[in-house]
């Protein structure tokens, strides 16, 4: 299945996507796409309906693609989890995953607009595959018990301010956590449907040209041994998002760095997670 949400920023509704790329109205049956959603079982509850989605009515084309989950108690990001994109940050091949975070508040929808931030000039994009968290993860045994544990997946763009995130001090969040750094969708693809390993291509243009190409069986550490890895930590909670890496290709790793500015077009694509496109605007 692949859930969606729509609406304006506040009053957003869930739905469905048919099989025709149709927009289905769900909200009289089910209220948001949150941590009580998924962790009541909001998931399976939504099977039958997705055999008669033409019995609900089609979201009008104008409605705004919100994100296709509601804003999630955390999002928790993995770093340089592609050998090409450690090279090209030029940063040690990590032994262990990398973690940090990345505010809450940052996940908007996929064709909401990126804020450059002010006082910034090292605004930066990063294509990634991200997961969402179905059930609640602690201590997780091996990495095979995350599986049913896996809401879904989708497209995000980890929008980074560089100079914030290096050379600022501390860790990386402050260059992470900027009004509308994560868009998110355009839908949640369920995890049935990609099966335990999956192979997602990532494609980021700029401007119409091509900046970032990989695919998710290139990472370093895999889905399910992230989730695992991360149980061991923190508690993962129902809508938490796990944000898994970006394959090379961003502006900081270019000879001269590339970084956006207002006016500025991205663009990402993926064969199984759907696209996005940003129109980049001063804070």
């Amino acid at each position: 299945m692949r859930l969606i949400r729509f609406g304006l920023p506040g009053h957003e509704k869930p739905g469905l996507l048919d099989a025709e790329g149709n927009r289905r109205d769900l909200s009289a049956q089910f209220t948001d796409r949150n941590a009580e959603f998924f962790g009541t079982g909001g998931i399976d509850k939504l099977a039958p309906y997705a055999h008669r989605l033409h019995d609900f009515p089609v979201v009008a084309a104008k409605e705004r693609w919100a994100s296709c989950v509601a804003r999630p108690g955390k999002v928790i990001c993995i770093g340089l989890n592609y050998v090409d994109h450690a090279h090209e940050a030029a940063m040690k091949i990590p032994k262990e995953p990398i973690v940090f975070m990345k505010a809450a508040n940052t996940v908007v929808g996929p064709f909401d607009p990126i804020i450059i931030p002010k006082n910034s000039n090292q605004t930066d994009w990063e294509i990634e595959m991200a997961v969402v968290i179905g059930s609640e993860c602690r201590y997780l045994e091996s990495p095979s018990a995350a599986v049913p544990a896996l809401a879904g997946y989708c497209l995000a763009n980890d929008v980074s301010e560089r100079s914030f995130q290096l050379d600022r001090g501390g860790q990386w969040t402050k260059g992470k956590s900027c009004d509308n750094f994560c868009p998110l969708g355009p839908y949640l693809l369920t995890s049935d449907e990609l099966g335990q390993k999956p192979q997602v291509s990532l494609t980021l243009s700029v401007n119409g040209t091509t900046m970032q190409q990989g695919n998710t069986s290139e990472m370093l550490f895999d889905v399910n041994f992230l989730v695992h890895y991360l149980s061991q930590f923190m508690t993962l909670e129902p809508g938490d998002l796990v944000l898994t890496g970006t394959p090379p290709g961003v502006g900081m790793g270019m000879k001269p760095p590339r970084y956006l500015k207002p006016g500025d077009c991205v663009e990402l694509t993926s064969d199984k997670l759907g696209r996005q496109r940003q129109v980049c605007i001063p804070a």
